[in-house]
């Protein structure tokens, strides 16, 4: 299942750029002035990093360990989006493997992983990662 998710996370903007002019307006957001519709704006790629948190190998914290874990982990997401690295981040809302997402504005991979090894749930062992490289559009991101 989790090769599929990354599959589909990189062939959905290959796909739009496939589409034909007609299916342009689903790529672009054009201006409109007067009723005037100008030229859309162009599909511009951008390369991210996609962090797929998964459980790690040390879960055997006591409450109390864990919520400060937690509570660190929340405090590293919010330092990465201040710094603007962090564009995405999100649990799942099942128990299983996967726990998260973080979505990287970074310039290696050696970047991001810089990033989340600060994160004390990743240091103590009870989330680990996986780090792969993304493309997406510069107009495609969350508002």
């Amino acid at each position: 299942m989790k090769p599929a998710l990354i599959l589909a996370l990189v062939l959905i903007p290959a796909f739009l750029l496939a589409q034909s002019k007609d299916n342009q307006k689903l790529l672009t957001k054009g201006k409109e002035t007067n009723g005037i519709t100008k030229e859309p704006a162009k599909f511009e790629p951008i390369n991210l990093w996609f962090v797929m948190l998964i459980k790690g190998a040390n879960r055997t914290q006591d409450s109390s360990t864990a919520m400060k874990l937690q509570e660190g982990h929340m405090a590293n997401m919010t330092k990465m989006a201040d710094e603007g690295k962090l564009l995405v981040a999100g649990p799942f809302l099942e128990d299983a493997n996967w726990r998260g997402i973080f979505i990287l504005k970074c310039e290696s991979k050696e970047e991001a992983e810089q990033l989340i090894k600060q994160d004390p749930a990743i240091a103590a062992g009870r989330l680990a990662y996986e780090v792969h490289p993304w493309m997406t559009g510069k107009n495609c991101l969350f508002k």
